[in-house]
């Protein structure tokens, strides 16, 4: 059994890792993060970099750069190192450099003795997740990938300038693959607790613009929106990552869309892909059934067996 110290390690030192790290920093999340980077040095300057900024937070947090053989005592480890797509590539395109990549890290991970919970950012997530699981030989429960927590984030504040609220009055999902064959689950998105179709259906000359396919197309397309323009999304996905984190630490039962991998749910077996999850201190604790419209099921089958194809060429 791991202990209940709030230890975290990341894996990968650049701008989605750190960026992670800060979000933690600043929410208390963490009593200790570990960074490893590329090389120990570049670790080691994010490390020192964040520290000077305990004189500004409420509660210091213990940050320094390590190695995989220090990862055994670690509560969670996120893995954020992966490669990036070039222009006009998808996420399942990196698929090979990525594959390459996180086998180098879990092995030495795991043959320091680590037994606690893997988070996992690195792209194509629902597919490398999948591997992580494998490599590691932990049960499901204590491997997640970040998923479709950010897209449906993403659905939410789309949402929420539409009918000017906050977004946290705002609850559904996006669901599938974090990629292309994703799709949002309209049957269980409610504003305020009231389903969204109610609502475009009691109102319709007001909402009579509203182009529910075309709010699905932006949520799956902002990662790329914003990518063509910086270069990279790092703020969104960093604190999503800070947030399935403290649910693991604090054992909040938080329910995030998350990829899971399934045995059975949703008629799934042995395949990775975001779902709705309760999130405690022993990872996922139980992946929630919605039940889903018949069109939404097709989409999501229709998702599974894009991510079956892909592991299936991987193995």
């Amino acid at each position: 059994m791991r202990s209940r110290t709030g230890k975290v390690a990341i894996v990968g030192a650049g701008l989605v890792g750190s960026s992670a790290a800060y979000s933690m920093i600043n929410q208390a999340i963490a009593g200790e993060i570990m960074l490893i980077g590329r090389t120990y040095e570049k670790a080691l300057g994010q490390a020192l970099d964040l520290s000077h900024s305990m004189d500004f937070t409420y509660q210091r947090t213990k940050v320094h750069a390590g190695t995989y053989a220090d990862c055994k005592d670690m509560d969670v480890i996120i893995i954020t190192a992966g490669a990036n797509p070039k222009p006009g590539q998808t996420r399942l395109d990196i698929l090979e450099e990525a594959v390459t990549i996180t086998k180098e890290i879990v092995a030495p991970i795991m043959e320091s003795g680590f037994q606690g919970v893997f988070v996992v950012a690195a792209n194509p997530v629902d597919i490398i997740t999948y591997l992580v699981w494998k490599l590691s030989g932990l049960p499901r429960s204590q491997v997640i990938g970040t998923g479709t927590s950010i897209d449906s984030s993403r659905l939410k504040t789309i949402l929420s300038e539409i009918f000017s609220i906050d977004p946290r009055s705002v609850h559904g999902y996006a669901l599938g693959e974090h990629g292309e064959s994703q799709f949002v689950a309209w049957s269980h998105v409610t504003i305020g607790g009231k389903p969204i179709l109610h609502i475009l259906d009691q109102h319709k000359e007001r909402f009579k613009h509203l182009d529910l396919a075309d709010i699905s197309r932006k949520t799956r397309d902002a990662g790329w929106e914003i990518f063509t323009r910086k270069g990279s999304t790092q703020f969104g996905i960093g604190s999503a990552i800070a947030f399935i984190t403290r649910s693991i630490l604090t054992d909040d039962h938080k329910i995030i869309a998350v990829s899971s991998i399934l045995d059975g749910e949703y008629g799934q077996k042995d395949i990775c892909v975001g779902v709705p999850a309760i999130i405690g201190g022993r990872g996922i604790e139980e992946v929630i059934e919605l039940q889903l419209a018949e069109e939404e099921m097709k989409l999501f089958e229709y998702s599974c067996q894009v991510l079956r194809t892909n592991i299936k060429n991987l193995l």
